[in-house]
This record gives C-alpha cells, sequence and structure tokens, in this order.
C-alpha cells in the first residue's frame, strides 16, 4: 500500500476497506429508502424502541448485516451474531441461555443469523418459543426466497423485509464517502467516468464496490503525489479487457438495443455477441433477463408460446445462481428467442386496445356483462341478456362484449408465424359460429 495515506487513520491490524467504511447509523447508510426512509417501518420501530423479529431478504452486500447492527446499536439491544454456515443447535442454545439471562436483567437480545436459509429445520425450530416469548428478538438475513426456505411457523412470527440491489448513484456515493475528507484514503484521485464503471461492475453490491476500490488503490500509479486510478487500472485489476460504460450510460442503451433488434432478426450469433459484451462488461444479468422476458411477449408472442417460460427460466437462474454462473442460462434464453417464429401481433394489439380505452375511458360496461349483486341492480337491469357460454353448443355465444361504440373492432389480429397460424384458423372458426348463431338469432 502507498506510504502517501494518514497512518493514524488505518488500522495497525488489516481490516478490509468495506467493514471500515460500514455505517454506524441510518443516517449514514446508503438505498432501502423504503424500509429506512423517512417514516419507514424500521425507522418508527427505532424511534420508539420496539424492536419485533425480522429477516432481511435481499442479494449480496445490500446492507442486510449492516442493518441488523444498527438496529442493535440504536435500540441498546446485545447483539449475538451467527453464521448458519459453521453454527449448530449447541450455538442457538448457548446464545438463547444469554438471551435469557438480559431478558431477567432488563436488557434484549438480538441475535443476527446470517444465511438463515442454511439452517435445517431443527435448527430453525429450536429458535420458536424463545421468539414468541421474548427471550430473543430474531434478524435473519438470506439470499433465497424466505417463502420456500425459512419455516412457516417461524416465518409466520418474522416480518420479512425486501433489499434490493443499490443503484450505480447509491454506490457512487458510498465510494465518494470512503474517500472523503476524514477518511484514510483522501490522497486518492478518482475521475467520474471510473467512479461509474466501478459502480456499474458491482452489480449493486457495495461490499463488492468497496473490494474493487480498495484493490484499486494498492496498484493504482502516483501522479503529483495522489494515488490517481484511471480505467487501465481497473481493467489490470479484473485481469481483463473490460467494456467500459460511459457515464451517461450511453453503450448500455446501445448494446441492449442490438441484443434486442439482434434476437429480433432471428440472428443468434449477433444476439450471443452482444449478450457477451453486456456481461463481461460487469451488466447486471437480471437486467438483460428482465428485457428478455419483455422480448418473449413483445416479439415472439403466441407464435411461440414456451418463449415466455424460457425467458422467466432464465431470469429465476440468474437469481438463483449469479454471475459468472448464470451466464450459459441467458446464452440458452438468447438462443432460443432468436429463432422462434417471431410475431408483434400481441404488442400491435395492446397498444392499439390501449389508444382506444383512454379515448373511451367514459364509456359503460354494458349490462347484460354486468353482475346484479342489489335489488337495485336488477331493477336497473344489470345482467338481463347476458348468455352464460357453458349453455351453449360450442360453448360459444353471438353476445357482443365490448361496448356499442367498438362492437366491430379486432384488435388481436395473429400472424401466419408458428403457433399463430393456428390461432388464427381457431378466430376464424369462432367468428364463423358466431356469425352463424347471430343469424340464428
Amino acid at each position: 500500500m502507498h506510504n502517501l495515506f494518514d497512518t493514524d487513520k488505518l488500522d495497525s491490524v488489516y481490516v478490509p476497506l468495506a467493514e471500515k467504511m460500514r455505517p454506524q447509523s441510518l443516517d449514514d447508510f446508503y438505498g432501502q429508502e423504503e424500509i429506512v426512509g423517512k417514516n419507514s417501518p424500521i425507522r418508527k420501530m427505532l424511534e420508539s424502541d420496539n424492536i419485533s423479529s425480522m429477516i432481511f431478504y435481499g442479494p449480496p452486500g445490500v446492507g442486510k448485516t449492516t442493518l441488523a447492527k444498527i438496529i442493535a446499536k440504536s435500540s441498546n439491544s446485545a447483539f449475538l451474531e451467527l453464521s448458519a454456515v459453521t453454527a449448530g443447535v449447541k450455538d442457538i442454545k448457548e446464545f438463547i441461555e444469554i438471551g435469557k439471562f438480559n431478558k431477567v436483567n432488563g436488557k434484549k437480545t438480538i441475535v443476527f443469523v446470517d444465511e438463515i436459509h442454511r439452517f435445517n429445520k431443527a435448527q430453525q425450530d429450536a429458535f420458536l418459543p424463545h421468539v414468541e416469548n421474548g427471550n430473543i428478538i430474531l434478524i435473519g438475513a438470506t439470499t433465497e426466497n424466505p417463502s420456500f426456505e425459512v419455516n412457516s411457523a417461524l416465518l409466520s412470527r418474522c416480518k420479512v423485509y425486501v433489499l434490493k440491489s443499490l443503484t450505480k448513484e447509491e454506490i457512487i456515493k458510498i465510494i465518494k464517502r470512503a474517500l472523503g475528507e476524514n477518511s484514510a484514503y483522501q490522497n486518492v484521485s478518482i475521475d467520474e467516468d471510473s467512479l461509474y464503471v466501478i459502480a456499474g461492475i458491482s452489480n449493486g453490491d457495495a461490499r463488492s464496490a468497496l473490494n474493487t476500490l480498495e484493490s484499486l488503490i494498492n496498484v493504482a500509479p502516483l501522479k503529483k503525489g495522489k494515488v490517481t486510478i484511471t480505467k487501465k487500472e481497473i481493467e489490470h485489476v479484473l485481469q481483463s479487457k473490460t467494456f467500459l460504460y460511459d457515464k451517461k450510460g450511453e453503450e448500455h442503451y446501445n448494446l441492449i438495443s442490438a441484443l434486442h433488434k439482434s434476437m429480433r432478426n432471428s440472428d443468434p450469433d449477433a444476439a450471443l455477441y452482444y449478450l457477451a459484451r453486456m456481461l463481461e462488461a460487469g451488466e447486471n444479468p437480471l437486467y438483460i433477463a428482465r428485457r428478455l422476458i419483455r422480448f418473449a411477449s413483445e416479439d415472439i408472442g403466441l407464435a411461440n408460446t414456451n418463449a415466455l417460460l424460457q425467458a422467466v427460466a432464465a431470469y429465476q437462474s440468474a437469481h438463483y445462481i449469479g454471475m459468472p454462473e448464470a451466464s450459459v442460462n441467458l446464452a440458452q434464453a438468447v438462443v432460443y428467442l432468436s429463432i422462434s417464429p417471431k410475431s408483434n401481433a400481441l404488442y400491435k394489439a395492446y397498444e392499439n386496445v390501449k389508444a382506444d380505452a383512454i379515448k373511451t375511458a367514459d364509456e359503460k360496461v354494458p349490462l347484460h356483462l354486468r353482475n346484479a349483486v342489489t335489488k337495485l341492480d336488477s331493477e336497473m337491469g344489470y345482467g338481463n341478456g347476458y348468455k352464460y357460454a357453458h349453455d351453449y353448443e360450442e360453448n360459444i355465444t353471438a353476445m357482443v362484449c365490448l361496448p356499442e361504440s367498438l362492437k366491430n373492432k379486432k384488435y388481436y389480429q395473429p400472424t401466419n408465424n408458428g403457433n399463430e397460424k393456428n390461432i388464427r384458423e381457431i378466430l376464424k372458426r369462432i367468428d364463423k359460429i358466431k356469425k352463424s348463431k347471430n343469424e340464428e338469432d
């Protein structure tokens, strides 16, 4: 490490920068405004010192452990920390005994369990009676959906708070705080573009961003008495040629556009290329997966009904295993979507119907489609003339369901591509039956 730093502000025993910068109060905590901001549930708990058991669910590096420690400190409670990776029932019982002792002496005990989803049923059950009778306040942290990974009995006794990945802007604020005037690293010079790059490759993980920053500080060259961090040092630390999005994110949008248009043009090779460009640049895989889900309905739709299933599965895979493993899951979805038959019929249908829905927002629902809930409803004619499709041959009637001003509108026009060719024939058959029954009436 460079010797230009204020050694009085550096611990004699090495402590990672991410740990040094751990916020000590909610005022220093960035992100998660919905649960820690003004008038938020957790802030109100701390103000009243009425802490209840809870579980923090979210990706790594978003502040789950930090929040637990802030809550314990702010509520003047004893704080005991367990890792579900290494702890067993014996450790749980020991902490519960401490909680009982503290309770007798008028002090609350918060037991924080990191990666609580790794505890088995017996280990989780060990907490139940003691959470109920107030021997301990349990705060769990998990990167897995607690609905599936935490026992329902324990889950019912805890409030679940969902923490989101930090935004690039929030990560940049955290980095600037680490390099601020009260920091040992105030002798570091870093340009805005490099800040944005570090924020981008961290994927919303503050710990990852600070670890990257610390590595950069240790290798960056001295220029005019300052440790100077540039894009070149970032590439060196990452040991790869990283495509650097510009500060305004223009290249970010250019690449996602190129991916989308390559898939639309049924070009799997180009689509894979742009996927790799984004992933290797540190793009959030869940952002790409969300765009694939949109593409599956906007550009394929009912031409291949499995497209949406593939896209959703890719999102779930990326969520469960993260990068770099999820790259092949996303690649599978990108190739599948690229070679699927294409149709924008659903997209066009919705855009057209949206325009009509806005223009005719004052149109009343036809009386025969309304439910007669009260006697007055019946007197007003609600439900009169309604035809129950299951009472008719082929389960189809000639009844008009659109408002009068729109009764002849056709919004969904399937193409002849893929499965939509069959749907087109089905709709023709339905129209023919309706026409026939209309003539009978």
